[in-house]
């Protein structure tokens, strides 16, 4: 099988939990892994965090330009007009590394899928869709663009689901965050959500909220 090439940072000699953490439009898998040290993870937690390279693709509302992304955007209205196949078939490369993880020993109740933007987007597909319990969703400065379409899965009814948003993000306004804490909650999900005065990045504060979460969910 052809896996997402990825960056894989380990916290210890010892692995038991896995991270697997997407990255938004034109990023790449490097984005996310300088955050690692400044989580302060607890010096006994063993966890995998895998960031993939999104494919290069054409994105219609960039011009055509070839760029990383995880599925092409059509229009950037509140909607997102985007490319349905291709997220779909994003999320089915994220869970074939769910897969990987547990066939190299990792229980699935120990993987957690986190995403940044478009691959936020990718893990609410993959995550709530997949047929084993995962350890928890990280949603950030996302939105839920599969909502209409997706179908549940019983196995992740009860995931732990967490959104962290900026209340002046000019790409995704909070406005779509708030949109999927309600489509979740309509799907009978129990989200958290918790926002931070900034833009369409990661700040201090959140990078420890992003901590205490990890360390909740892999205590």
């Amino acid at each position: 099988m052809n896996f997402l090439p990825c960056e894989i940072i380990e916290t210890s000699d010892s692995i038991d939990a896995s991270v697997i953490w997407l990255h938004g439009l034109g990023a790449s898998g490097h984005d996310f892994v300088p955050i690692i040290p400044e989580l302060q993870l607890p010096e006994h937690f063993g966890i995998r965090f895998i960031f993939p390279h999104a494919p290069e693709i054409p994105v219609t509302i960039n011009g055509g330009m070839v760029m990383p992304a995880w599925y092409d955007i059509l229009a950037m209205d509140m909607e997102r007009k985007i490319d349905t196949d291709q997220i779909l078939a994003s999320a089915q490369a994220v869970i074939d590394l769910v897969d990987a993880e547990i066939a190299a020993g990792i229980a699935s109740e120990r993987i957690i899928l986190a995403g940044f933007s478009q691959g936020g987007a990718v893990v609410y597909q993959a995550a709530l869709n997949y047929d084993k319990p995962l350890a928890g969703l990280l949603a950030l400065s996302t939105y839920f663009a599969t909502h209409k379409t997706l179908q549940p899965s019983t196995a992740n009814q009860h995931i732990p689901i967490q959104l962290f948003h900026g209340t002046q993000d000019p790409m995704v306004p909070e406005a779509m965050a708030q949109q999927a804490l309600h489509a979740l909650q309509a799907l009978g999900y129990k989200p958290e959500y918790q926002s931070y005065a900034m833009q369409h990045e990661v700040c201090m504060q959140e990078i420890k909220d992003i901590s205490a979460w990890l360390q909740q969910r892999l205590a």
